[in-house]
């Protein structure tokens, strides 16, 4: 499928990101990558290095973490990744589209310098 970036009016929709700066959406917007996933396409494997943060736009994916049992649905709005980027350790579940779906993704530098600093704020509150 063809990727493009994602826009500053669909990141604006992403909770996390609703009270960022346009200046900084725009940014943001210009350095994630817009991806259309099919039914049953594996996004990120659990164990695998986490090099990219991810959120969702449409569709629903399943997270499902290894021996916790219970699969997580993810929807629009909703975002994975940070875990793995933040931490600096594998990833911690397998998120695959359950219809076809579309993320938009950033690498570790575009997280530590945009998104990272929104959880601290969050852990602050």
């Amino acid at each position: 499928m063809p990727r493009s970036s994602a826009t500053a009016h669909e990141l604006n929709r992403i909770g996390l990101f609703a009270g960022l700066p346009g200046e900084t959406l725009q940014r943001l917007a210009k350095a994630m990558e817009r991806e259309e996933l099919a039914p049953g396409a594996v996004v990120i494997r659990e164990g695998d290095p986490g090099d990219r943060f991810y959120v969702v736009f449409a569709g629903m994916l399943s997270a499902s973490p290894y021996g916790f049992g219970a699969r997580t649905v993810l929807r629009p709005g909703d975002y994975f990744g940070e875990v793995a980027l933040a931490m600096g350790m594998p990833r911690t579940a397998t998120v695959s589209a359950i219809s076809p779906a579309v993320v938009a993704s950033c690498d570790k530098a575009t997280f530590d310098e945009l998104i990272r600093p929104l959880f601290a704020d969050d852990a602050e509150d």
